[in-house]
């Protein structure tokens, strides 16, 4: 197994390609009202649910903290929405580009992509009226960092909308050592991420100025995401094979089997919280 010295964007610049074909153009969980549910319309309902936390209205400024390969910060402009979009992937943000300026796809200019740091992002103070965090947190080792920029560039009355993997239970740490080589191949296959429990994300907001209304846990319809990925793994398999290699494929449909497993057993979930900026 390759040594993971790479940093998330590198990680997702090797990646995106592929996760495509596995998880669809948005690149992000989906809610399912059944397991049998096309993956495409459960990842839509995750989308819309965090527009109904973020009250999404036509004219907002949006900041799309690790905004992938553009997919959701494109329909939030078609909505009305003028979304900034950054992430760390030049090649994610080269995507988003590129989808934004195709013919129909959304107004001119009511998308711009740009590579930023989530903990430095160069905005002015108040700049935006919604800042939108959509599975990039558990890849940002520093949270309060993070979730303070949020709060620094968002307007007083600004929403916060936020929903990521997270952890249900904490890890004895000779658990941790017997789980080395499983939690190997999923930093491999996923990234170099640390889970948060829902409670801190909301502690954390608030500590911010963020006045939590809205937390959701989202685990139980989170959960066929996984058997999803695998199916498209293996369906896709022709197409996948060039950009992760035969090891490659193969520890990705590991390390979903694990992660079922961490939701099946009740450490890891998944969560949705959103809140006003007050202060």
């Amino acid at each position: 197994m390759p040594d993971l010295t790479y940093d998330p964007a590198s990680h997702y610049d090797r990646v995106t390609a592929a996760w495509q074909w596995i998880m669809g153009d948005d690149l992000h969980y989906g809610v399912f009202e059944r397991p049998d549910q096309p993956l495409a319309g459960a990842t839509a309902r995750l989308t819309d649910l965090m527009m109904e936390g973020a009250r999404l209205a036509p004219g907002l400024e949006v900041l799309d903290v690790g905004c992938g390969t553009g997919g959701p910060a494109c329909h939030l402009a078609r909505l009305g929405a003028r979304v900034t979009g950054i992430s760390t992937s030049e090649q994610g943000i080269a995507q988003a580009t590129a989808r934004a300026e195709v013919p129909g796809a959304t107004q001119p200019g009511a998308c711009t992509f740009v590579v930023a740091d989530a903990l430095d992002t160069g905005f002015d103070d108040s700049r935006f009226d919604l800042v939108w965090v959509l599975e990039s947190s558990h890849l940002i080792r520093d949270r309060p960092g993070l979730i303070s920029e949020c709060a620094r560039v968002l307007r007083p009355g600004g929403r916060f909308v936020l929903c990521d993997i997270i952890l249900c239970r904490a890890m004895v740490l000779d658990e941790v050592r017997r789980l080395r080589q499983p939690l190997e191949v999923l930093r491999w296959a996923f990234g170099d991420a640390r889970m948060e429990a829902l409670a801190t994300y909301v502690e954390l907001a608030q500590d911010a100025g963020i006045e939590v209304d809205q937390v959701i846990d989202l685990t139980t319809e989170t959960r066929p995401t996984l058997d999803h990925w695998v199916d498209n793994a293996q369906r896709h398999r022709d197409r996948v094979l060039p950009v992760l290699g035969d090891q490659g494929l193969a520890q990705f449909i590991e390390a979903c089997g694990l992660l079922a497993g961490f939701w099946d057993d009740g450490t890891l979930g998944y969560g949705l919280l959103a809140g006003t900026y007050s202060s």
